[in-house]
Parts: C-alpha cells; sequence; structure tokens
C-alpha cells in the first residue's frame, strides 16, 4: 500500500513538472488525478497537514488556465 502511495506522489511530481516545462494541459491534468489518493489521506487530518487536501484543487486551476491559453494559441495559429 505504501508502495502505490509513493508511486502516486512520484507520478504527479514527474507529471507536474513535465507539465509545466512542456505547458501542457494533459501533463497537468495527470498530476491532478495522481494527486487525489495523497490529499484524500492528508485531508483527515487535524493539523496544518489537512491543507494538503487542497493540492488537487490548486492543480485542477492551472490544468484549466493552461487549457484555456493552448486553446487560445490554436486559435490564433489557424486564424493566420
Amino acid at each position: 500500500m505504501l508502495f502505490l502511495w509513493q508511486l502516486s506522489l512520484f507520478v504527479s511530481i514527474v507529471a507536474l513538472i513535465v507539465g509545466s516545462v512542456k505547458k501542457s494541459w494533459v501533463f497537468l491534468l495527470i498530476s491532478t488525478i495522481t494527486f487525489i489518493p495523497i490529499a484524500y489521506y492528508f485531508s483527515g487530518a487535524n493539523n496544518a497537514w489537512k491543507y494538503v487536501g487542497l493540492t488537487p484543487i490548486i492543480l485542477l486551476v492551472l490544468t484549466i488556465l493552461t487549457w484555456f491559453i493552448s486553446k487560445k494559441k490554436l486559435k490564433e495559429i489557424f486564424k493566420a
């Protein structure tokens, strides 16, 4: 079980880095989805660690912003 949790964390971080560098909303979405189990685990805490549960929301907002920006760039490319 711990291996799956660590694997999820590793995939999430790698996908976040690749998604940020490439500005790819797909990798950012993968990062968001793979971070959900980690956030769920920490959301039950009664201390400051409970705010880790908000991370998927931040990642989802980042994903949506990246998607809108890439969509806007595609419109500009096909418009010309």
